[in-house]
């Protein structure tokens, strides 16, 4: 563990270092490519700019189209302002709390801009540039002088997620514009880590909790491989919140599944805040491999019990929150960022991980999707919340943007 995380700093601070993958686990180069030629799957569309990306992996016509279906979506419903109009409030337990309805979303919005980027199209460029072009414009105008990216009250989730907008459209375009206000940004994701090395809810908080860590070091991630300066401190503070937050048996605590697991069945999951009283969870579990990855960890043990817990408790989450027969379970915000995160921890391990396990999700989420291409999301901010992650999670094998990429 200690070398590990001594070790982490050298492939964090490396703008193009290849992960690392589990030593039982092939490397990326040798995970099995789709083709086009293959029976079945076919390929996304080239990026708006002519350029073809890496190979796709698993993508069938089905979810093709899926794609295409949630895109024109989200293009349709996109405000005059450049966002997309939703829910603003905050998860409480497995309720959604609001405190503003019907405004211009920044999280939603930069989640929405990423599902285009994800698609292939750039800025001003390809079939959705001009969405994504005014999508770009209202986040770059909900920076504030001190960095902290937020609009009618949204949080560091938000925050997170638009720092990474910003990070993969200055990667995509090195726009100057953008450089200035996601290196603030970032300076103010750095500014505001509390003394455990985590991020909470609100900027500056005492307090930490998974939940809102991945976010805060996805965005450091994709920001320092572009070149944005992130301090070695940060990632070091950080990657310890992490690592003390996997759960072992010498502080396995409870379920999120009360009577549902033992346990002995929760070791190998990730606490949501640390300590021996805080619970674990499928989401908290895909945050904190998916962190680890993003800090440069690849091969700590933590990651093997992490992807073990994961496959086993898939099938029970989805049950839970994605196609419970319950509607106002249905899309369930912790089913999105569970997924999310597991398809993205699941990309990076590879195979022979990953294509089962997407393609469960994958089927999960073509059932549910809504015959006018939005995807539900019950508990939350609502249907363009859903949509976005819905279609970003199966454009991950698109390898589009930077950080699906292996």
């Amino acid at each position: 563990m200690k070398t590990t995380l001594l070790l982490l700093v050298l492939a964090f601070g490396s703008a193009h270092a290849a992960p690392r993958s589990l030593s039982q686990t092939p490397s990326p180069e040798s995970t099995p490519i789709v083709t086009p030629e293959d029976a079945g799957p076919v390929a996304p569309p080239p990026l708006a700019d002519g350029s073809q990306a890496l190979a796709p992996l698993i993508v069938t016509p089905e979810q093709a189209a899926a794609v295409a279906k949630g895109l024109a979506w989200l293009a349709a419903n996109q405000g005059e302002d450049g966002s997309w109009t939703s829910k603003i409030g905050y998860k409480l337990n497995e309720d959604y709390k609001y405190t503003a309805a019907n405004r211009g979303h920044v999280g939603v919005t930069a989640l929405a801009g990423m599902a285009f980027l994800a698609g292939g199209h750039l800025p001003g460029r390809g079939e959705y540039g001009t969405n994504v072009e005014r999508c770009l414009d209202f986040v770059l105008g909900c920076v504030d002088d001190d960095g902290y990216i937020s609009q009618s009250g949204t949080r560091m989730y938000s925050h997170a997620f638009a720092t990474l907008f910003l990070a993969e459209i200055y990667g995509m375009t090195h726009r100057e514009d953008v450089r200035g206000k996601l290196q603030k940004a970032i300076d103010f994701i750095v500014k505001s880590q509390n003394a455990e090395g985590g991020w909470r809810y609100e900027p500056y908080a005492v307090e930490s909790d998974m939940s809102i860590v991945v976010c805060q070091v996805l965005a450091l991630r994709a920001a320092r491989n572009i070149g944005i300066r992130v301090p070695k401190s940060t990632v070091d503070r950080a990657a310890r919140y992490v690592v003390d937050s996997a759960v072992t048996a010498q502080n396995a605590s409870r379920s999120a599944y009360p009577g549902r697991y033992s346990r002995g069945s929760e070791i190998g999951s990730f606490h949501y805040q640390v300590g021996v009283h805080a619970r674990s969870s499928f989401p908290l579990t895909a945050a904190g491999v998916t962190a680890l990855h993003g800090l440069g960890i690849y091969s700590d043990e933590a990651i093997q019990r992490g992807i073990d817990y994961l496959n086993r408790s898939l099938d029970e989450f989805n049950a839970q929150y994605g196609n419970a027969p319950q509607i106002t379970r249905r899309g369930h915000y912790f089913f999105w960022y569970g997924h999310y995160y597991g398809v993205q921890a699941m990309y990076t391990i590879g195979s022979p991980y990953w294509e089962p396990y997407f393609e469960e999700v994958r089927d999960v989420l073509l059932e549910i999707q809504n015959k006018n291409g939005s995807f539900p999301n019950s508990v939350g901010p609502g249907d363009a919340f859903g949509t976005a992650m819905g279609v970003l999670i199966l454009e991950i094998p698109y390898r589009f943007l930077p950080i699906f990429q292996r």
